[in-house]
């Protein structure tokens, strides 16, 4: 039997026995106050891209270059929710959901980034859709940056390359407090600032689409981010936090790394591994460097720290907010040939192989149904960071979109139901291990665009019928919710 094979037996046999057979997951097994919503992005939904004086930002640069995207498409439309948000507010309140977690698109505020003029519609439009979810009991967390730089900031003084964001970032931080902070009490700097750095800066795959991949782009994109998180999280303590009483965070991602065998070559690539994923973005802010995995890799690649920019990050959040997806098995690979982000971490990521698989798998071909995995990412962060207090702030998996089925079969989306019973039992489980976890939000509201993947894949617990009007239906893992909520569903976290 292959060692893959093994590894999967034994931490399935773990993740069954943690969970009694005939338990019946519910709101129930969560703390009271703990918090559950549901989650987009600005770009994804939002549409409107050329009206009440938004400026563009690199996405809509990138997604109008041939090529780029997979379909073809762009989110100038979306979802519409710019015209649609009281309808998919009203959706959140049906459902169940308590917290919606969006964000606010920067050139919406500033046009052109820079801070010299602010967009009143755009300052408008946020205090509606605010006011409109706290009408209907729904909390407002907002992510200040979910990839979209205005793009006067990208062309005319390189973006994250440049150390100047720092300082447009927290002009445009601070009219975020200012003119929303008496109502929204969550707040999130920067969305996955490590696919920010490497799907836009090695890979390409992502806006700005930069792809020299032996260059420090990356490192240097990923240096500027946490400044700008820590310039912002500067601002709101020192002149909003005592007077508004919010708190503020950093969201990170991570693909869990377990390690194939129990040898230590394994044990140490894993490591390494989540390393390059977490530890990049949350060691500076706790233990003030860079990983030591990182800095002995990438030497003179990866910037130094100033005494005052470590003054600044040290401590910066009041939770860590975490996206995750899945896990991959990761086991050590000796690399003679140039480095770059991936060869550099010696770790082979194994989510395949004859005759297995680590889980079920998505649409995405990144993503497999791994439940297990998240349980571990949590324990990992409370353990090697003093157990701060942790969002869960995306969860979930897409479907391939067809447009030949009929509409009630995209509407029954069991995988996504297996799934989110999956991983919830693991985050209920997290909690028990003693994980200070405050709340989760599901991925995603809606079905949007997907990034590169244009809008051929659908994340959404909201089916989007791009053919007829952009109509709402809510699929088969939307009515989960609803019963989960009411302590109705009959099953655990494992499959039907």
């Amino acid at each position: 039997m292959a060692l893959e094979n093994e590894r999967k037996q034994l931490m399935e046999q773990e993740w069954n026995s943690l969970i009694p057979i005939n338990h019946q997951l519910s709101r129930s097994d969560f703390p009271p106050n703990f918090l559950f919503g549901v989650a987009t992005s600005a770009y994804q939904v939002e549409g409107a891209a050329n009206e009440d004086g938004r400026g563009p930002s690199i996405w809509d640069a990138y997604s109008h270059t041939q090529g780029k995207i997979k379909d073809g498409k762009n989110g100038d439309v979306a979802v519409d929710q710019y015209h649609h948000y009281k309808e998919d507010v009203d959706l959140i309140a049906k459902l169940g959901f308590s917290a919606y977690r969006f964000s606010i698109s920067w050139s919406r505020i500033y046009p052109d980034g820079l801070g010299t003029q602010v967009n009143k519609e755009g300052i408008t439009y946020y205090n509606n859709l605010i006011n409109y979810l706290l009408e209907k009991g729904i909390e407002p967390c907002v992510t200040l940056y979910h990839w979209d730089i205005p793009l006067h900031l990208d062309e005319t003084m390189g973006g994250w390359l440049s150390d100047s964001v720092v300082k447009y970032f927290g002009i445009y931080a601070e009219t975020c407090f200012a003119s929303f902070g008496d109502r929204v009490k969550k707040w999130i700097t920067i969305n996955e600032p490590l696919q920010t750095a490497v799907n836009g800066y090695f890979t390409g795959v992502f806006a700005p689409g930069k792809c020299d991949r032996q260059s420090a782009e990356p490192y240097l994109a990923a240096h500027h981010q946490l400044l700008a998180h820590a310039e912002a999280v500067s601002i709101y303590r020192s002149k909003y936090k005592d007077l508004q009483g919010g708190e503020i965070g950093l969201v990170v991602d991570c693909e869990w790394a377990e390690a194939l065998t129990d040898k230590q070559e394994d044990i140490v690539a894993a490591a390494r591994r989540v390393d390059f994923q977490l530890g990049w973005y949350l060691d500076p802010i706790f233990f003030g460097e860079y990983p030591k995995s990182m800095q002995e890799r990438l030497g003179e690649k990866l910037p130094k720290f100033s005494q005052k920019d470590k003054d600044l990050l040290k401590n910066s959040l009041d939770f860590v907010g975490l996206n995750h997806y899945t896990s991959r098995f990761v086991s050590h690979v000796t690399n003679t040939k140039e480095e770059d982000y991936y060869r550099v971490q010696e770790a082979t990521r194994i989510a395949e192989w004859e005759n297995g698989v680590i889980g079920e798998k998505a649409a995405s071909s990144w993503l497999y149904v791994v439940p297990w995995g998240l349980r571990r990412v949590l324990n990992y962060i409370a353990k090697k960071y003093n157990n701060p207090p942790i969002y869960i702030t995306e969860n979930g998996m897409d479907d391939e979109d067809n447009d030949v089925s009929p509409l009630h079969e995209m509407l029954d989306d069991k995988l996504r139901v297996t799934y989110f019973k999956g991983y919830l039992a693991s985050v209920s489980q997290a909690i028990k291990d003693g994980v200070d976890l405050r709340g989760y939000f599901a991925w995603s509201l809606v079905d949007n665009f997907e990034w590169q993947q244009g809008y051929t894949k659908r994340f959404g617990l909201i089916y989007v019928d791009y053919k007829n009007g952009l109509a709402r239906h809510p699929k088969s893992s939307a009515y989960w919710f609803l019963k989960f909520f009411k302590g109705e569903d009959g099953k655990n976290g494992k499959e039907d």
